[in-house]
C-alpha cells in the first residue's frame, strides 16, 4: 500500500476497529471479452428443468418445471431441452449484499457458489467496475464507486484515494454526490467510523444522494455510529458493532425507519479472531438477534475482499454461504436466510428482475442438493448453476 510501518499498523488497528475491508487499493481490472465468449454459447438455448422444487419466498413447491429462455424464466416447455432435476432444490441465484471488486476472476468465483448478483460498496477507479459490467455468463454487479470518508481515516491515506471523496464539511457534500454519479455509481457510501465525517456532513451527503434518487450505505461498526447513520436518514447500515450488542431502542429504529441492515457476520467473525481486545464476536451476533426481535430487515452480506493489507479476506463467492450459516446461527430462520441473499436485496437495492423464480425475470438460479430449509448448509451442495440463463460450472 506504500505507507510507512507505522501507518500500515495504525491502518490495520484503524481497519480492525471498523471491520472493514478498505477496497481502496487500484484494482487490475481484466478486460473480460474472451471470459464472456466462452460462456455465451447457449444463450439462446431453451431449457426445461423438470422435477425440481422450487423455493418461492415461503417453502418448497411441490416438484415442478421451470423453464429458461433467452436468459429470461420463460412459461411454455414446447421445444426445451429437458434436464432433468431428480427432485432438488432449484434457488433463485444468491445475491451478496457487501463485497468488494477487484477483477474479471471476482466474477467467475462468485458465479460458480451460485452468486449471481455482487454489490460492491467500495471500488476505485471508475473504470474497475465499468470493465465487469454486463459480462454474460458471469454475475451482475452493481457499485458504490469511491465511499466519502473524513480526513485522517485509513482510506484518506490511501496514494490512489481520490481527493474530492475526502470530505472536510458539508458544503462539499452535493459536489461529491454529483461526482460519484457521473462516475457511474449506483448507490452512495459514506464511512461513519472515527475520524469519520461530521454528523452534519452525512446528513448533507444523505440529502444530496436521496435528491437525486440515490440510496445510501453507511459503514458503521460501533452503536455511536450506527445512531448517527440513523439520525441522517441513510437507507441502509452495513456491518454491526463487536464491542457490545445494539441495545433494544437502537436496533428498533432500525423497524421505524425502514432501514436496512447488511451485518456482514463473516467480516466480524473475522476480525474478532484476530486477538483484538475489546472485539467480541457474540457481540455482532447479539446486535443481529437484537434487529431480527426489532423487525428490521436484514440482508445477507460477507465484505468479500483481496485487498492487500487486509487481514480479514473473505473468499468470493463461497463466503455467502457462511454468512447464510451464521446467520441462522444468531436466530434467523432458514427461510429467513435465504430470503436474507434473494428476495429481499432484490427489493432493497430496487433489481426488480431477480431475487424470485418468476416468469419473466432474470434466469439466475442455483440447483441444490438436499433441502436448505430443514439445513441452511445445503445451499453449499451446488449441482448446476445459470447466471442470466447461462449455464455456469459449478466451483468443485
Amino acid at each position: 500500500m506504500c505507507i510507512s510501518h507505522r501507518n500500515r499498523r495504525d491502518f490495520l488497528k484503524t481497519a480492525a476497529a471498523a471491520g472493514i475491508a478498505v477496497a481502496g487499493t487500484q484494482a487490475l481490472a481484466v478486460p473480460g471479452t474472451a471470459h464472456a465468449r466462452e460462456h455465451t454459447a447457449g444463450f439462446g438455448d431453451k431449457v426445461a428443468l423438470t422435477d425440481v422444487r422450487v423455493f418461492d419466498g415461503s417453502g418448497l413447491t411441490a416438484p415442478r418445471t421451470v423453464v429458461i429462455e433467452n436468459g429470461r424464466i420463460g412459461v411454455s416447455a414446447f421445444g426445451a431441452r429437458s434436464i432433468d432435476g431428480e427432485g432438488a432444490v432449484l434457488l433463485p441465484g444468491l445475491i451478496d449484499a457487501h463485497i468488494h471488486l477487484r477483477d474479471v476472476s471476482t466474477l467467475r468465483q462468485l458465479a460458480g457458489s451460485g452468486v449471481t448478483t455482487g454489490l460492491d460498496m467500495a471500488c476505485f477507479p471508475p473504470s474497475v467496475a465499468d470493465s465487469l459490467r454486463g459480462l454474460p455468463g458471469l454475475t451482475d454487479i452493481r457499485s458504490a464507486g469511491t465511499p466519502a470518508v473524513a480526513p485522517g481515516s485509513p482510506q484518506s491515506h490511501l496514494p490512489t484515494f481520490p481527493a474530492d471523496a475526502v470530505l472536510t464539511g458539508p458544503d462539499q457534500a452535493s459536489r461529491f454526490v454529483r461526482a460519484r454519479i457521473a462516475e457511474g455509481s449506483d448507490y452512495i457510501k459514506v464511512i461513519i467510523d472515527e475520524p469519520g465525517p461530521a454528523p452534519e456532513t452525512v446528513k448533507a451527503v444523505t440529502t444530496a444522494a436521496h435528491s437525486f434518487g440515490k440510496l445510501v450505505m453507511a459503514h458503521a461498526t460501533t452503536t455511536a455510529g450506527v445512531e448517527r447513520a440513523l439520525d441522517a436518514g441513510v437507507d441502509m447500515i452495513h456491518h454491526v458493532p463487536l464491542g457490545s450488542p445494539l441495545p433494544t431502542g437502537v436496533a428498533e429504529r432500525y423497524t421505524a425507519t425502514g432501514t436496512v441492515a447488511v451485518p456482514t457476520l463473516t467480516m466480524m467473525e473475522g476480525f474478532a479472531g484476530l486477538g483484538i481486545p475489546g472485539m467480541d464476536y457474540a457481540a455482532a451476533e447479539g446486535s443481529v438477534a437484537a434487529l431480527r426481535r426489532a423487525g428490521a430487515r436484514i440482508l445477507a452480506g460477507t465484505d468479500a475482499n483481496s485487498t492487500p493489507g487486509i487481514p480479514v479476506q473473505p473468499p468470493f463467492g463461497t463466503s455467502l454461504h457462511h454468512e447464510l450459516e451464521l446467520l441462522v446461527r444468531s436466530g434467523l430462520t432458514a427461510r429467513e436466510a435465504l430470503r436474507a441473499a434473494t428476495d429481499l436485496p432484490a427489493r432493497s437495492f430496487g433489481l426488480r428482475d431477480r431475487g424470485v423464480i418468476r416468469p419473466g425475470y432474470r434466469a439466475d438460479l442455483l440447483l441444490v442438493d438436499g433441502d436448505p430449509l430443514a439445513d441452511i448448509t445445503a445451499t453449499r451442495a451446488v449441482r448446476r448453476v445459470w447466471v442470466g440463463g447461462v449455464e455456469h460450472s459449478p466451483t468443485p
